[in-house]
């Protein structure tokens, strides 16, 4: 009993040692990422977690600019957005595959505060079935068009005016994190967003740049109702283990994560706990969230053992299913 108090007492006195080193070593420093009156470009913004991060950028009173492919689709999004907030939204239309459209894009627009990097394309198909055209467009336009986003926008946003904090948040998934049947093509372009993000943030830490990086799940979206049409049964069941959130839910966590100058950004409680085991060496501003990442990795990897066990359980039991 003895020694169990004195263990006690020296974990009482250790935990505020622990916290204070912590708030001395987490980089970069804390930050708040203003948004009101401020010019927030996003792209993919005609529909789905784009059109509602419009919504809520201009709520904020941020003067907002969108990017998407089809014309037809910016005018329907920017009356609806005038039609809620009564704000009216500068709208681009441009493939981010193309880095000549987005540099004019980028000469067009004036200066940028805080871009969202949202497009996206999303096919889910085992590799075996997959046409390689199919994975090189997956490719291409998540990973690569992000890549000619930031390198299209990022002189001018080195160069602003306005010199309180900035910020580039990039969407990724859920996907992003942990690899997911019949996601070969879309994983490998998210994990590869982590990689891009972190590296970034250094280069740009001393321009008062800040990077997120987003990690949603399935989001009810127009291009998750027809991407459910044509996947895999076993993605559906696994994927079903994060639950699914709506446009505006994950809107809501973008902006916050934004304000907050967070690096990573999870959207639900699965997110969550992603993200305490994936962070790897990822930035991190809150010593708190960093305790809470120490102290909690080894629960967090048997709890998505467990998960992993039940994906895999899943899978034999499709197949011996499929045999009989």
């Amino acid at each position: 009993m003895a020694a169990l108090s004195l263990l006690s007492l020296i974990a009482l006195l250790l935990l505020p040692a622990l916290l204070l080193l912590l708030s001395i070593i987490v980089r970069p420093r804390p930050v708040r990422i203003p948004l009101k009156n401020r010019h927030v470009f996003i792209t993919g913004g005609s529909s789905g977690i784009g059109l509602a991060l419009a919504h809520r950028a201009a709520a904020e009173g941020a003067r907002v600019s969108i990017l998407a492919r089809s014309q037809a689709k910016l005018k329907e999004a920017r009356e609806a957005i005038r039609l809620a907030t009564g704000i009216d939204v500068a709208t681009f239309s441009a493939d981010v595959r193309d880095f000549d459209a987005l540099r004019r894009v980028a000469e067009e627009a004036e200066p940028v505060d805080v871009m969202v990097v949202n497009q996206g394309v999303f096919v889910a198909e085992e590799l075996a079935k997959q046409e390689l055209e199919v994975v090189k467009l997956i490719i291409d336009v998540n990973l690569i068009g992000s890549f000619n986003m930031i390198k299209a926008f990022l002189p001018a946003m080195k160069a602003r005016t306005d010199r309180r904090p900035a910020s580039i948040a990039l969407m990724s998934s859920q996907a992003g994190q942990v690899g997911i049947y019949g996601y070969t093509a879309y994983s490998a372009s998210k994990f590869g967003l982590q990689g891009l993000a972190e590296a970034l943030q250094q280069e740009i830490i001393a321009d008062d740049i800040h990077v997120s990086l987003v990690f949603p799940p399935d989001t009810d979206t127009p291009g998750l109702v027809e991407e459910n049409k044509r996947r895999p049964p076993l993605t559906s069941i696994i994927a079903a283990s994060s639950g699914a959130m709506k446009a505006d839910e994950v809107a809501e966590k973008t902006i916050n994560g934004i304000k907050s100058g967070s690096f990573i950004v999870p959207c639900n409680f699965e997110g969550y706990l992603l993200a305490i085991l994936t962070g790897g060496v990822s930035p991190q501003r809150s010593y708190v969230m960093a305790f809470v990442e120490m102290v909690s990795a080894g629960i967090v990897r048997l709890a998505c053992l467990f998960f992993q066990w039940s994906w895999y359980s899943s899978i034999e039991n499709w197949h011996s299913q499929s045999k009989q």
